[in-house]
């Protein structure tokens, strides 16, 4: 395998015990089968877990952030020891050492306060709690790495919220692989078209703002152009998916067949858009049904290019839920 492919295959970052590693305070783990069985068949995992990283035991005492939300403490209540600084210290050190090994996304342990992404119990110096944190990793993480998708194991239980995270960071990857194979303009302006419809059924918005920055890819700047691309692009796939958006996506692909199908097949296509539409078929029955006719009829070249097609593993069967 050459050098080119290694760098683009998917790394994610994952906090080690959802890897079944008995890492956590308690001397246990929480093992992810999805993660681990599923997920893990088209990534290589990253593990990392803080508090054994710095230097904790196993077994441990709890720790738990205390204090102001936007700036907690990282604190052991029994103890009363102060593990703040360390572990911050540590956080950066590591990430330089991760940006060396390109990760692609990463997935959190959720509600704990070195790891946890969203809704982290902060706690007052009274000991009362809110759900109002964010881990002191996850913290750093977002600093140093803007771009990279980030997610929290619970809430990948979502299949809406899976879909969204799983497109983020393949997309990602195809961003970070193209901006070091194909760093040119013409690479950006097929990088953008092979995005057209994905990012039509995440955000038009987006898409239209982003259309009008490619176009100016032979004067502008290139460092000027990807700090305003990247930013836009993973803005727009974080936005979620709705069905009336992926319904106005698949008739503007069907559009480009209506001299080619019958009447009885445009019948039988609407109807299954309409019943996509109204939640009673998965996005995955008509996008199969138009997928036959694409390649049973003469469409433009790019939309066989369109990543929306095809945009990671069949495999994960995220299409047979949303």
């Amino acid at each position: 395998m050459s050098d080119d492919k290694r760098d683009c295959v998917i790394r994610l970052g994952v906090s080690r015990c959802l890897l079944g590693d008995n890492v956590r305070y308690d001397g246990g783990h929480k093992l992810d089968r999805f993660l681990v069985n599923t997920l893990g068949q088209y990534v290589e995992w990253v593990p990392v877990c803080p508090e054994v990283e710095i230097g904790l035991p196993i077994p441990r005492e709890t720790l738990r952030l205390v204090g102001d939300a936007e700036a907690p403490r990282l604190v052991m209540p029994k103890s009363g020891e102060d593990h703040t600084e360390r572990m911050q210290a540590w956080a950066r050190q590591r990430l330089e050492q991760l940006a060396e090994i390109k990760l692609h996304g990463f997935v959190f342990k959720k509600d704990s306060p070195s790891s946890g992404l969203y809704r982290v119990k902060v706690y007052t110096e009274a000991g009362m709690p809110s759900k109002t944190g964010t881990g002191i990793f996850p913290a750093e993480v977002m600093k140093r790495f803007p771009l990279l998708p980030l997610e929290e194991e619970g809430r990948l239980h979502d299949m809406h919220l899976r879909e969204n995270f799983i497109d983020r960071v393949f997309a990602y990857q195809r961003l970070t692989c193209m901006l070091e194979d194909t760093p040119t303009p013409g690479g950006l302006v097929k990088f953008h078209t092979a995005h057209k419809l994905t990012l039509m059924a995440h955000s038009p918005s987006h898409y239209r703002e982003m259309g009008r920055l490619v176009a100016q890819a032979g004067s502008l700047a290139w460092d000027e152009l990807i700090d305003q691309y990247g930013p836009l692009l993973m803005a727009g796939l974080q936005v979620m998916t709705t069905p009336g958006k992926h319904t106005n996506v698949l008739q503007h692909v069907m559009g480009f067949l209506k001299d080619a199908l019958t009447k009885e097949d445009k019948a039988e296509l609407l109807g299954l858009l309409e019943d996509y539409r109204q939640g009673l078929v998965p996005l995955i029955v008509p996008l199969t049904l138009l997928k036959h006719h694409i390649s049973r009829h003469d469409v433009p070249d790019w939309v066989h290019q369109q990543v929306y097609i095809h945009p990671y593993p069949k495999e994960l069967m995220l299409r047979n839920h949303v």
